[in-house]
């Protein structure tokens, strides 16, 4: 199975290709679908094969107690990312927004205040809102072609009244992969100003040569006492359909209190979703999970070549996740000049830099996870777009 392998997903209910008409104003009819995060070319046959066995087997009854799915989760971070955990630290979750929902429900009140640092996936933003909660939001400071902390700006910003930190790391929509050293300051960071520190690494697994991630568990344990982590398959194999993220929370007094909150909810995963997270944390799926990472590499590389020689245009260096970012600032454009080029002349869906916060408003989003000719394609549409910058 190729990751180029064309497979047409109108009108099979996909929020990424069914709703960009509504959404960006580009018709699936002749426009390219780049925005929200999930891939185009199908999941990896070990995934598919515990699909087709539980499908043969014919019986979908209550499931209880998931200790091959626990046991996969630990091996996959210990043999990925060199991270050993404790099968008890695991929680099941909705999916991610739902852990960040959740995460926002137990550990602060209505009113509280919720700190993150922008650019950064707009989710973050959408979920305190919808729980009532306020953003203390702390730009990253442009560097080059990178971002970077400036936590003597982000102290000034704060006013007391926030109880959690929402990390990204890697870091959506950059791609950028912290250090070690970043990661102890963030954590310092939270200890002093006595925040809980949620860290999204749902991207962990799609890091590119010359990278290295490294989980905040691994680079700050001594801020376990405050650290949940959050990680899912659903990029990794394109599942996120499924809705089964996992809320790693090696803190007792932490754990008990999420724990506690699942229970009232009456939460469980369901089994479908579990059979093929057991099955894509497997031999079988990192290797998979290698070849997507060279597909990807190699249409980052087609892509930056294609933006980065039109004027004005800088597609900053990707260290992971399949998300470019965009900067169109050079070319003295305003947001809705480039935003009106991209949907009515190129006619591509991409998401828009100004919903990931005050630093992205002359930025574009575009997803890669495609297959190459869709990549290739979607170069000549920008090209033409704006060729009198040439």
């Amino acid at each position: 199975m190729s990751f180029d392998d064309p497979i047409d997903r109108r009108g099979t209910n996909s929020t990424k290709w069914d709703k960009m008409e509504t959404l960006y104003g580009v018709s699936p009819d002749d426009g390219l679908s780049m925005w929200t995060a999930d891939s185009d070319y199908a999941t990896a046959p070990c995934v598919i094969d515990a699909i087709r066995k539980a499908a043969d087997h014919g019986v979908f009854g209550y499931s209880w107690d998931h200790p091959d799915y626990l046991a996969a989760v630990q091996w996959w971070m210990k043999t990925r990312h060199n991270w050993e955990i404790e099968q008890d630290w695991i929680l099941t979750s909705q999916g991610l927004g739902n852990a960040i929902a959740l995460s926002l429900d137990v550990w602060s009140d209505p009113g509280d205040s919720v700190v993150t640092f922008s650019p950064v996936y707009h989710e973050f933003a959408h979920k305190i809102a919808k729980t009532g909660r306020v953003l203390t939001e702390c730009p990253l400071k442009r560097d080059g072609d990178t971002y970077v902390l400036d936590l003597n700006d982000a102290q000034r910003r704060l006013t007391g009244s926030e109880k959690i930190l929402i990390w990204c790391s890697p870091q959506n929509p950059s791609g950028r992969v912290w250090t070690p050293e970043e990661l102890r300051e963030i954590s310092a960071f939270a200890s002093r100003n006595d925040l809980i520190l949620i860290s999204d690494e749902i991207h962990h697994d799609l890091v590119f040569p010359g990278a290295t991630f490294v989980p905040m568990d691994i680079a700050a344990p001594e801020a376990r006492n405050r650290t949940v982590t959050l990680t899912a398959s659903s990029k990794t194999f394109n599942i996120a359909g499924q809705r089964t993220g996992n809320m790693i929370i090696p803190d007792d007094s932490l754990r008990a209190a999420m724990k506690h909150r699942l229970n009232t909810l009456d939460y469980g995963a369901g089994s479908l979703a579990i059979n093929m997270i057991t099955a894509a944390y497997s031999p079988e799926g990192a290797k998979w999970v290698d070849a997507q990472i060279a597909h990807l590499d190699e249409n980052r590389r087609i892509f930056d070549q294609a933006i980065n020689a039109i004027p004005g245009l800088k597609s900053l260096p990707l260290q992971s996740t399949y998300l470019a970012w965009v900067d169109f600032e050079a070319t003295g454009m305003s947001h809705d000049e480039v935003k009106a080029r991209i949907r009515d002349v190129a006619k591509l869906a991409v998401s828009q830099g100004p919903s990931f916060g005050a630093s992205g408003e002359m930025f574009q989003r575009f997803n890669l996870a495609t297959q190459r000719s869709r990549v290739i394609e979607a170069c000549e549409r920008m090209t033409r777009a704006f060729s009198d910058l040439q």
